[in-house]
C-alpha cells in the first residue's frame, strides 16, 4: 500500500488569513514529498471558506514547483462545472509543466450551495449524468479529432491543445461509491476514489466488495487502482485520541451544515455552530469519529490501515482537513510518516 495527503486551504473563521492558510497548505504538502508520500490531492470548491480551492490546477502548478517526487492529483475536478475541451486542455497544460506528474480525480460534487451558483438548477442525479458524458469526452480529446453530440455538449471533431505529456494522458481517478459509478469507472478504464462516511469499517469493506463486483463484471478491463479517502490523525496519547476526535467531530459537523444548505452564509463562512447544536448532532459525536475515521496512536493507526491493505486498496489517502491548528497537523502528518508509513515499506 501506498499514502498520499489529501489537503485543502480550510478556513472557519474570520481572523484566519488566506494567504497564511496557502502557505501553510504549502508546507503540508512539502512535508509529504520529503517524507516519502506518494502524492498530494487537492479539491476544487467556490464560495466556500470551509475548502478555498477554485481551481486546483493553480495549486499544484506551484507545489510542483516546490516539490520533487510526489504526483500531483486533483481531489477531485467537479465534473458538471467544465466544458470537456477547457478541462482537456487545462489539465494537459498542467501536466506539461508539472512534467508528467498529474493524476485528474473527477466526482459529480456534493454540495447544492456549490450548484446553486455554478449551474443553476442542476441536481446531483443530473451532476452525475454529466460526469458520465465529461470522463470519455476528456479521454477522446487527449486522443485527437474528438467529436460529440451530447445531451450536455455538443461540439465537431476536436483535439486537446496542448496534448499531455503522460502517455494516453493523466490517469483519470472518479470519484464513486454507489454500483453504477464504480462500474462507469471501470468500464471507463479509470482508477476508483471512495470515501467512507459514517459507518465505520464495515463501510469500507462494503466499498471494496462493490469495486470487486464491478471489476467482475467488466473481466476485459485491466483492474485499476482503488484509493481510499480518510479522516487521519495520529496521536501521542490516548489524551490525544480524546482531543483529536472532538476536534474532528466539530469539523463534520460543519461539513454537515454546509452539505445540508440550510445555515446562513456571509463572506465565505457558514454562521457558527454552537456548541449546544454540535452537542446535539444525530449521528456525528466523538466516538463516532474514532470509530468512522483513523484516530488513534501508530501502533493503533498501523493495526487499522493493515486491515485495510489486506482488503486490497492500494492507496491510502490521509485526509488531513480537521479544523486543528497547523502545529497539530504537522505533529500529526509528522508521526504518520515516521511510526506508522514504516511498517508498510
Amino acid at each position: 500500500m501506498r499514502f498520499s495527503l489529501f489537503v485543502h486551504m480550510e478556513r472557519t473563521a474570520a481572523e484566519q488569513d488566506q494567504k497564511e492558510l496557502y502557505d501553510q497548505f504549502v508546507a503540508l504538502a512539502k512535508m509529504a514529498d520529503e517524507g516519502g508520500m506518494h502524492a498530494v490531492w487537492t479539491g476544487e470548491h467556490h464560495g466556500m471558506d470551509f475548502t478555498i480551492a477554485p481551481n486546483p490546477f493553480l495549486n499544484l502548478i506551484d507545489l510542483a514547483r516546490q516539490t520533487k517526487h510526489v504526483r500531483l492529483g486533483t481531489g477531485t475536478i467537479i465534473a458538471p462545472f467544465w466544458h470537456p475541451i477547457r478541462l482537456a486542455g487545462e489539465a494537459a497544460m498542467a501536466d506539461m509543466i508539472m512534467e508528467g506528474r498529474l493524476d485528474l480525480g473527477v466526482a459529480r460534487g456534493a454540495y447544492s450551495y456549490e450548484y446553486e451558483r455554478m449551474v443553476p438548477g442542476m441536481d446531483a442525479w443530473d451532476a452525475g449524468q454529466r460526469m458520465r458524458e465529461l470522463v470519455p469526452a476528456v479521454k477522446g480529446l487527449w486522443e485527437g479529432d474528438y467529436a460529440q453530440e451530447g445531451v450536455y455538449h455538443s461540439f465537431p471533431a476536436t483535439t486537446s491543445s496542448p496534448r499531455p505529456v503522460q502517455e494516453g494522458g493523466p490517469p483519470i481517478w472518479v470519484a464513486a461509491r454507489d454500483p453504477n459509478s464504480h462500474e462507469f469507472a471501470i468500464e471507463q478504464g479509470c482508477h476508483v476514489q471512495v470515501t467512507p462516511l459514517w459507518q465505520g469499517d464495515e463501510e469500507i469493506t462494503r466499498l471494496m466488495d462493490t469495486f470487486n463486483a464491478a471489476c467482475a463484471k467488466y473481466p476485459d478491463v485491466t483492474r485499476p487502482q482503488i484509493m481510499l479517502l480518510n479522516h487521519t490523525y495520529i496521536a501521542e496519547d490516548a489524551q490525544d485520541v480524546a482531543q483529536a476526535a472532538q476536534e474532528i467531530n466539530r469539523f463534520y459537523c460543519y461539513f454537515g451544515a454546509w452539505f445540508q444548505n440550510k445555515r446562513p452564509v456571509s463572506q465565505g463562512l457558514i454562521a457558527p455552530l454552537s456548541d449546544d447544536e454540535i452537542a446535539a448532532h444525530p449521528f456525528y459525536s466523538p466516538e463516532a469519529m474514532v470509530r468512522d475515521n483513523v484516530i488513534a496512536t501508530p501502533e493503533d493507526a498501523t493495526r487499522r490501515i493493515k486491515s485495510y491493505e489486506a482488503l486490497g486498496y492500494d492507496e491510502y489517502a490521509f485526509w488531513i482537513d480537521s479544523g486543528m491548528s497547523f502545529e497539530r497537523k504537522k505533529a500529526s502528518l509528522a508521526r504518520f510518516m515516521t511510526q506508522v508509513m514504516p511498517a508498510f515499506a
